[in-house]
């Protein structure tokens, strides 16, 4: 009888930890690009929604990534497909650290950019955070240009990533794509 191959546990990602990787994935996008929006935008009204929902997705990616850091380390990661060359599992893991320090580098550099401004941060209109630098406008300078290059350093780590995914799903056909993709529900 033939069977149709299924993954297992050990070759697919958790459930949360799937639920957690899109939804830091499609956060961390749309963060990017609204940055990269209102930057551009001359003072307005419109600009300053834009500045407080771009703080509010990054203290949201700061909490979400925290989620993700702990769920990484309590659960094990499946094993690395066979036949994937030595390099090609120390690049991929040298990607992910580096990954999980921008998702946590980007919102706390742009936490302290705002606090140096003298612009604190009320999540979602609700929750005043602390600021935890002084207000100091040389600061705020420097911050604002360590925040600018690493969200760029996290734009080009995400674009790696994507790209060795395809590369994977389309060049290599190892299936190593859907230890990430969500599984449809079966009844």
């Amino acid at each position: 009888m033939d069977r149709i191959p299924c993954m297992t546990t050990r070759e697919r990602y958790t459930t949360p930890a799937i639920a957690l990787h899109w939804l830091l994935a499609l956060m961390i996008l749309g963060a990017l690009g609204m940055g990269l929006y209102m930057t551009g935008l001359p003072f307005s009204m419109q600009r300053l929604k834009l500045y407080n929902w771009h703080k509010w997705a990054g203290v949201t990616i700061l909490v979400l990534s925290a989620a993700r850091l702990l769920w990484r380390l309590t659960h094990r990661p499946p094993t690395d497909p066979p036949g994937m060359p030595a390099w090609q599992v120390r690049v991929a893991h040298a990607v992910h650290i580096a990954l999980y320090g921008v998702f946590f580098a980007v919102p706390l550099s742009g936490w302290a950019y705002s606090s140096a401004s003298g612009f604190p941060i009320v999540w979602f209109a609700v929750l005043p955070l602390p600021d935890f630098v002084p207000v100091d406008r040389d600061l705020a300078d420097t911050l604002k240009l360590v925040h600018h290059w690493l969200a760029y350093a996290l734009a080009a780590l995400v674009a790696l990533h994507v790209a060795a995914a395809l590369k994977h799903q389309f060049i290599d056909r190892d299936g190593l794509l859907r230890r990430m993709w969500p599984q449809p529900h079966r009844t």
